[in-house]
């Protein structure tokens, strides 16, 4: 990974999951929806066209990852994956547990209801779920 790469500060605030080939994968601090947010560790991205050969294949393999952690942890209704990048410019992947029980069902998120923050135990407990769902799905992909 190159030596420059560094966070937009909108996401260096949010808890690390785990680092994984290409993309740092980050929980955002929303308690309404499982949600992962992916940063490829490439200086400069804005926009997924952005990515090339290993590094685009890479992205949509640790897309399907994150989004097979969370169907396992939470056996959500739907995933949802989105990549906008309207307010903050690094190139990241929004992936989403939805129900058709949450607030914004079947809206998109955002705007919907205001984030609400895990509390320090909470978060914890999460972080370790998350992780060992990925060890599991690691696991069964072999």
């Amino acid at each position: 990974m190159s030596d420059t790469f560094a966070l937009h500060p909108d996401f260096a605030k949010l808890p690390v999951v785990e680092d994984w080939d290409l993309c740092r994968v980050l929980l955002m601090e929303d308690g309404t929806y499982p949600w992962l947010v992916l940063v490829p560790r490439r200086e400069g991205l804005r926009d997924f066209h952005d990515l090339e050969g290993a590094d685009l294949a890479g992205a949509t393999a640790e897309i399907v990852r994150a989004s097979k952690v969370l169907v396992s942890c939470f056996r959500p209704d739907k995933m949802n994956v989105a990549a906008l990048g309207n307010q903050t410019p690094q190139l990241h992947i929004h992936v989403i547990a939805r129900f058709q029980t949450d607030p914004a069902w079947p809206g998109p998120v955002w705007g919907k209801v205001p984030a609400r923050p895990y509390d320090a135990g909470e978060r914890e407990d999460l972080l370790v779920r998350l992780r060992g769902a990925i060890v599991e799905v690691e696991n069964a992909e072999g």
